[in-house]
């Protein structure tokens, strides 16, 4: 059971939207961490000395959480390691690997193990990796409609999607 794509370049737009979504789908709960943190310290600095700047800097702590992010995301393009991910590849996903080839003579071997989880999109498969590393397959790269629905079988029967 083979699933063969089309070439397929990852754009860096995508990159960003799609790391973005899931660096804060993950962890939504940081940055009101932080806003709720720094909150919690005024009042008890407001114990002993009356101030109000701090209240500037809980809106701020926001901006920057998702600035750091969102810096991260763009500039990891440019980086040496991270350019492979950026070529135009097909891939041959099978039940034992996920192969990337970028011709028949070069390409990298994935095993299933690497993955750390898979969302079904409305038009893609995204499999991650790391917080910044996945793989982005739309449905358009696949040969048929077919291919798209093994693909999804056997993401089931991998359990990563439900």
């Amino acid at each position: 059971m083979n699933v063969k794509t089309k070439k397929y370049q990852l754009d860096p737009k995508t990159y960003k939207k799609v790391g973005l979504r899931q660096v804060l789908k993950t962890q939504w709960w940081l940055p009101l961490a932080l806003f709720f943190g720094i909150i919690a310290l005024n009042l008890f600095i407001n114990l002993f000395y009356f101030n109000t700047w701090i209240y500037f800097f809980a809106p701020l702590s926001l901006l920057v959480y998702y600035l750091f992010w969102w810096i991260q995301f763009a500039g990891a393009p440019q980086l040496p390691q991270m350019k492979p991910m950026f070529e135009k590849m097909h891939y041959e996903i099978s039940t034992k690997e996920i192969l990337m080839k970028k011709n028949q003579k070069e390409g990298m071997q994935l095993k299933w193990e690497m993955v750390k989880g898979v969302e079904k999109q409305k038009d893609a498969f995204v499999l991650f990796f790391s917080k910044a590393q996945f793989i982005h397959l739309p449905f358009k790269i696949f040969q048929s409609d077919n291919d798209v629905r093994l693909m999804e079988a056997l993401l089931r029967r991998k359990k990563l999607i439900e």
